[in-house]
């Protein structure tokens, strides 16, 4: 199966003896990836070197078959990404800031930003600045500028972070939408697992800086009652 995103030994050591160690798995096309985990578990640490944020001591990560180290441009150009806070011009409208976005890629027309605005519903605030939107509002806006090029790959760390109950649905519906009309591959993070059971194909739980299991969500099912039961069995297991 065509991967989407090929994780390979990723091992990155902070002074603080922090980090995380041998992290391997597979996304593959269409597929929505789960990295679960608790806070400080390496999570976002593997998410930035799987962008290029930050350097890797050893390992590989590959994106649509390129070296994100070697070929970064060709690796990120079809991906899209939100990584730890969202964090818009304040001064500019939500529209100004997809704009300002939209330069990156040659094909972005205002048709194309005002869809993803609707598409995430924020649109009625296009023309706000964002200065005074709440974080649940600009979280919104960020997976608009994730989403604006069309990416085959999205990225996307606690995108469930400061939603209420109505915006956690609408983000639900949009990624699995996504993975099912256009094939778009997800790497998730997240430490709300109710949400990652209900959106996720594929869960890997990541714990201490270690990648202690990956298992397709039915699988799971098939076996635990839950996914919180799932987890707290190989984190008991593993901790």
């Amino acid at each position: 199966m065509d991967k989407a995103i090929q994780i390979t030994d990723l091992c990155k050591k902070y002074k603080n003896g922090r980090g995380i160690e041998n992290v391997g798995f597979c996304v593959d096309r269409g597929e929505i990836f789960g990295f679960l985990g608790p806070n400080g578990a390496g999570k976002t640490t593997a998410m930035k070197i799987i962008t290029g944020l930050i350097k890797a001591d050893s390992g590989k990560a590959m994106i649509n078959g390129y070296d994100v180290a070697e070929e970064y441009e060709n690796a990120m150009k079809s991906v899209g990404t939100i990584i730890e806070a969202v964090a818009p011009f304040g001064y500019l409208t939500a529209y100004e800031n997809m704009r300002l976005r939209a330069r990156y890629y040659s094909n972005v027309t205002d048709e194309r930003i005002d869809e993803c605005l609707n598409m995430t519903g924020i649109y009625k605030f296009k023309n706000e600045k964002t200065k005074g939107f709440s974080l649940g509002m600009k979280q919104r806006l960020g997976i608009s500028m994730a989403i604006v090029s069309n990416p085959s790959v999205l990225i996307l760390d606690e995108p469930l972070n400061g939603l209420d109950v109505e915006g956690m649905v609408d983000m639900r519906k949009l990624i699995c939408g996504m993975s099912e009309k256009y094939k778009t591959s997800f790497l998730i993070s997240s430490h709300l697992i109710h949400d990652v059971e209900l959106t996720c194909t594929k869960i890997g739980i990541l714990y201490n800086g270690k990648m202690i299991d990956v298992d397709y969500t039915e699988n799971v099912l098939k076996n635990y009652s839950s996914l919180e039961n799932y987890y707290l069995s190989e984190v008991d297991i593993n901790g």
